[in-house]
């Protein structure tokens, strides 16, 4: 997806000259180094041990977030496919606090290239800090949407399914079109998700308007205006 957030608009995030650039060394905090003892044995626990981990980090921060991707899509009865990182969801202007904290907990935080998040590292997975969402500034409605859930039993504000599914239907362009990883999420979550309003933001935009007619032919959803 396309961002055009720019770092003055964004009161209160760390200026990225202040933190590490991509592909520059990361140096581990105690207890981070992926080589020591005790690290999870495969990527999906590893993932979720970070996220457990940053979540714990941020409550004890008193930060308002939420967490998103894959790993909220397990915390609402998925299945345990973690791909590539951990995702939260932060304000804009909370970005810069956001990074302090963990910082001051050991976690390197990073500035991308791309200018809607920030990346950190814990027990050597990416975290991903989003503060722009569905083309959109993450907000305080939207995290008040978020459910409080036990993931792997530590509490925490995830993503509401139906934001979960907007947010990877906005990603949806001709440049990225990967139907085939979101099926399953779909086919997942298809009972939580208010589809009349997914409908409402995205039928009539070429790519997500063809994924949920995909959904329709396959019998996941109901047809517009009919039951399934």
């Amino acid at each position: 997806m396309t961002q055009n957030a720019d770092d003055a608009a964004l009161p209160g995030r760390k200026p990225a000259s202040e933190l590490r650039q991509t592909g520059q060394p990361v140096e581990y905090g105690p207890g981070q180094d992926p080589h020591t003892e005790g690290l999870p044995p495969d990527r999906s626990r590893a993932i979720l041990q970070a996220a457990k981990h940053v979540a714990s980090v941020l409550k004890k921060g008193g930060h308002d977030f939420a967490l998103a991707g894959s790993v909220a899509v397990y915390a609402h009865g998925g299945a345990a496919d973690f791909q590539h990182d951990a995702d939260f969801c932060i304000r804009p202007e909370d970005a810069g606090a956001v990074a302090a904290t963990l910082e001051e907990a050991g976690l390197n935080v990073y500035a991308p290239s791309e200018d809607w998040l920030l990346k950190a590292k814990c027990l050597d997975q990416d975290i991903d800090l989003i503060f722009e969402l569905a083309l959109q500034p993450v907000t305080t409605e939207l995290l008040s949407r978020a459910t409080e859930l036990s993931v792997d039993s530590v509490q925490m504000p995830v993503l509401s399914p139906t934001d979960l599914l907007r947010s990877l239907l906005a990603a949806f362009s001709e440049h990225h079109c990967d139907f085939g990883a979101v099926l399953p999420i779909a086919r997942q979550l298809r009972e939580r998700v208010d589809w009349d309003q997914v409908r409402r933001e995205f039928g009539d935009a070429p790519m997500p308007g063809a994924f949920l007619y995909l959904l329709e032919r396959l019998e996941v959803i109901a047809p517009q205006g009919g039951h399934r």
